[in-house]
């Protein structure tokens, strides 16, 4: 059995993949790792791949999902997705997006969570 945080992590990035669907992206590849990081999805719109980096916070009290995308986060992101661009060969233009959920302050009680979509949230 996972721990309870992985198992919390497979729901995110689960409900992730099933909005980002919905929003007419497609899958390529679930958790991609190398020596330099992960990447937790890799989705193509259009002719452009997106690289994804999903975050869950149960809680905002030590700050919200996606203020948890730090600089050095970033970093291991971008260049672990060097490693996977080197490997494919891809010549399609890139994007790095995060999918940050986390409780609806409103509905804490109810368990409804907020999804935020930032497209090319960091620069490279």
């Amino acid at each position: 059995m996972k721990a309870p945080h992985l198992q919390q992590g497979r729901q995110a990035e689960d409900l992730a993949l099933s909005y980002l669907k919905r929003q007419g992206l497609r899958l390529i590849k679930r958790n991609y790792r190398s020596r330099r990081g992960e990447i937790d999805l890799i989705m193509e719109q259009g002719d452009t791949l997106v690289l994804v980096e999903v975050r869950y916070r149960k809680s905002a009290a030590f700050g919200d999902a996606l203020e948890s995308v730090s600089v050095r986060k970033q970093a291991r992101i971008i260049a672990c997705a060097g490693q996977y661009l080197s490997e494919t060969e891809c010549d399609q233009p890139v994007r790095f997006d995060v999918i940050a959920i986390s409780p609806q302050p409103v509905s804490l009680q109810s368990g409804e969570l907020s999804i935020q979509w930032v497209r090319d949230a960091f620069q490279t």
